[in-house]
């Protein structure tokens, strides 16, 4: 009989221990939050193109500055013809070029704030943000110094499908 009331004792649960776990978790969780990477997310605002307006007529005909964004070269297209054509060189786009042309083509129209970029089919997303920035802004040296003054081209873009 005795030994039937030594084995109930021995049942009895023990006490969970988990210091050595919690341990761990003051290790783990710092060496996580420093190892961690922190993203930066940038918006890119974006303009739906304008529809032909039924009202009155504007004083002067509208002017329209596309960006076509092909496989193989970036198109500038003033109106309804292009204007400038800008080879691919070594699988990149010359947005230094683009900018260029698209800071006299700015010099002819200094009102113009809207422009329209239009995308080939499987273009690499980082060279639509690429050709986007170099629309909205141009990077000029001014000669005899090493500034670099940036200047707005067309902020308001819009983007669409490539004929």
């Amino acid at each position: 009989m005795g030994r039937a009331h030594h084995y109930k004792r021995s049942k009895e649960a023990p006490e969970l221990d988990i210091t050595t776990f919690l341990n761990l978790m003051v290790v783990l969780i710092p060496f996580l939050l420093v190892t961690a990477v922190f993203s930066r997310i940038t918006i890119q605002e974006l303009d739906l193109p304008e529809a032909a307006a039924g009202g009155a007529a504007p004083d002067k005909p509208k002017v329209i500055i596309e960006v076509v964004v092909r496989d193989k070269a970036l198109e500038i297209i003033e109106g309804n013809k292009v204007v400038k054509t800008l080879a691919k060189r070594e699988d990149t786009y010359d947005l230094a070029a683009l900018s260029r042309f698209l800071l006299d083509l700015k010099g002819k129209y200094p009102d113009k704030e809207d422009a329209t970029i239009l995308i080939e089919p499987d273009i690499a997303y980082e060279d639509l943000i690429h050709v986007m920035d170099a629309v909205k802004l141009a990077e000029v040296q001014t000669e005899g110094s090493a500034e670099v003054q940036k200047l707005t081209l067309f902020p308001s873009l819009s983007i669409g499908d490539a004929p």
